[in-house]
């Protein structure tokens, strides 16, 4: 009897071993980067390395992004400046990254309407999510100002249009306060024009 009981557990152990490797391969699949999408490290390295090392907050917000999107397959490193009393305007330049079409220049643009005043400058990085093209980034996306995000002086928001998802993460000086309602106009040349 004592033999048999010893096969049955080690027959018991290694399939409990091959369901739990099976379980931790199916997650890690999930999660893993196709050949256009980056991981939350190389996010978390390029935004150390844009926003530089004061930006404690930015791995948790990075977490944040991709617990609730996912992973990108592209971001935007870049810089914007904005102003408000009850109406505001927020104008801004960047570069977009991508794995498998490069990178590109993009300019974005917006005004903003609600109880919001002040004004700041901020370097941003926006995580761009679904993107079937470059092309297909050129236009309005939508969403609430104000509602972010924040840990350690570093905010996302986050905006949308029909399948594509733009989170933009900021971190700069200034004082803006409020809530406020409007979109940003993303173009490949630089324009006054936010609407």
């Amino acid at each position: 009897m004592q033999p048999f009981m010893k096969a049955t557990t080690m027959v018991v152990r290694a399939i409990l071993t091959m369901m739990l490797i099976a379980g931790t391969m199916s997650a890690a699949h999930a999660q893993s980067p196709n050949n256009s999408q980056y991981t939350m490290q190389e996010i978390v390295d390029a935004g150390h390395g844009f926003f530089g090392e004061t930006s404690g907050g930015l791995a948790k917000v990075v977490e944040r992004a991709f617990e609730r999107y996912g992973l990108p397959n592209g971001y935007i490193l870049g810089q914007e400046g904005s102003g408000a009393f009850i109406a505001g305007l927020t104008y801004g330049e960047g570069e977009l990254y991508t794995k498998n079409v490069g990178q590109h220049t993009v300019f974005w643009q917006g005004p903003s309407l609600g109880l919001d005043w002040g004004g700041q400058g901020s370097r941003a990085m926006m995580l761009v999510y679904n993107l079937p093209s470059v092309p297909a980034l050129y236009k309005r996306f939508g969403g609430v100002s104000g509602s972010a995000y924040v840990v350690a002086g570093v905010g996302m928001t986050v905006l949308t249009d029909e399948h594509v998802v733009v989170v933009p993460i900021r971190t700069g000086i200034g004082a803006r306060l409020g809530l406020n309602v409007g979109y940003l106009k993303l173009t490949q040349q630089p324009t006054w024009n936010p609407f």
